[in-house]
Formats: C-alpha cells, structure tokens, sequence
C-alpha cells in the first residue's frame, strides 16, 4: 500500500529518534519537497541525517533496512538520502565526506548484499554541496537542531564545483532525459548569472525569461513535461546545442 510522503517522514523521523538517540542531530527535507514543487510523478523524497559521531555496521544496516522497507510504498522515483557528520557541515567541507547514502538508483546492490553496502558505501560527494545550499535557500527541519546551526555556508566555487559535476555529461545525457537536463541547466544559468537558487519548476520558468529566444521551444516543452506530465517531443539537435551552450557557460 502506498504511503503519503507525510506518513513516510514521520517513520523516518521515529526510527533515527529512537535508534541514533543523542547522536542524531537532525533530519532536513531539501529538494522538491522544500521548494514546495513536489510532484510524486517525478519527485524522489530527498533528505539528509546529521549526526555527532560515526554509525557502526550493525546502525547502518538498520537503517538501509529501512530504507527498503519504504521504498514500495514511496512515490516510484523513492527516496535519496545521505548520513554526515555535523563537524563536517559546520564549517562546510568540501568535498564533503558522508558516512551512508541511499537511492533508488543503487537498490539492486543494497539488496543484494546488504552487508558490503553498508561497509563499502561511503567517502566524499561532490554532490552535497548543492543539497546543502538548496537545504539552507529553503530546506525544512524534519526534526533536531535549527538548519543555520548545522550547515555553514557552502562558498561559492564548491557549490559551482558541485554543478559543474552535475552537469559535465549533459551533452551526451540530454537525449536520455531531456526533462530533467533541460530544466537542469536552466536553474545553474540562474546561479551563474543571477546567484538565485531555484527548483527545476522554477529554473524552466527563469529560462523562459533570460535565455536565448531559440530555446524557448524545448524550455517550455520540459517544463510543461515536469509540471503537468505532457509528452516532451525530441528536437535533438536543438537539446545537444543548448545543454553545449549552456556547460561552456558553467566551464567557463
């Protein structure tokens, strides 16, 4: 049976308050869910663990065990979380390091061998400078300590670091997934020329409005794509030119 998102982050919130006890510093939504975009056609449940002191074997594998036990009854994209520590947040480190990490994206190895994720899934993500920007832009406290307590400000050449990892491939990815890569690209034109962070909706939206007339086509088809789930048509020579245009802009 599915659950609402509600239902899922109160299980959350229960399960790290009761087993990580002292140790946990706090649970924090970022992603659609705090941009107040969520679509759970499309959203994934994004959220990161704060702890004071590391998690042993035994505490991880509780916790992917939760994970999986959720994930059927998530929206289909799941759940994305990361566990770190709160002396790597505050002051930020970058790369930052993370102590555990669950998506949708890596079930198959969780479930096939629940032990050598939880001892071999961990190290540094570049990635987490973005979800901590967006986390203290608009994030929300699911439960713990105030979110400008825990997270120091991300300087901006790690957090244009962190894009330029994210959008490196977005040549070769936009014909795969035009959606997300188009309205990707869009939100980091607005950080590189306006310092706004903002939620694919959003980013679609400031890209209608700033970039080049000639894109307006694809922009606009993604983004009635993501908001109202319409069928996006190929133009492809168009998409590998805007997402050329738009990385040379981040490479620059």
């Amino acid at each position: 049976m599915n659950r609402t998102v509600d239902e899922i982050l109160e299980e959350i919130r229960a399960f790290c308050e009761e087993r990580m006890g002292e140790n946990l510093v706090g649970i924090y939504i970022h992603g659609s869910l705090a941009f107040g975009c969520f679509d759970p056609s499309v959203s994934d449940i994004d959220f990161l663990i704060g702890v004071r002191e590391a998690l042993s074997i035994p505490e991880k594998k509780e916790l992917l065990h939760l994970m999986l036990k959720l994930t059927p009854s998530a929206p289909p994209k799941g759940l994305e979380m990361s566990v770190v520590m709160a002396r790597d947040c505050q002051p930020f480190v970058y790369p930052t390091p993370y102590l555990f990490h669950f998506s949708s994206a890596h079930l198959a190895r969780a479930e096939r061998d629940d032990e050598e994720y939880c001892r071999n899934f961990h190290g540094t993500d570049r990635d987490l400078a973005a979800h901590v920007t967006v986390t203290r832009a608009v994030g929300q406290v699911l439960c713990g300590r105030p979110i400008g307590e825990v997270f120091g400000e991300v300087p901006r050449e790690a957090y244009l670091d962190s894009l330029r990892y994210d959008a490196e491939t977005a040549v070769e990815d936009i014909s795969e997934n035009p959606v997300y890569v188009i309205l990707n690209l869009c939100r980091i034109a607005a950080f590189l020329e306006e310092d706004l962070v903002l939620s694919k909706k959003d980013g679609g939206l400031w890209g209608l409005d700033h970039l080049p007339q000639t894109y307006h086509g694809i922009i606009r088809a993604a983004y009635e794509a993501y908001i109202g789930g319409a069928a996006y048509c190929h133009l492809k020579e168009r998409e590998r030119a805007f997402a050329a245009e738009m990385v040379a802009k981040l490479f620059a």
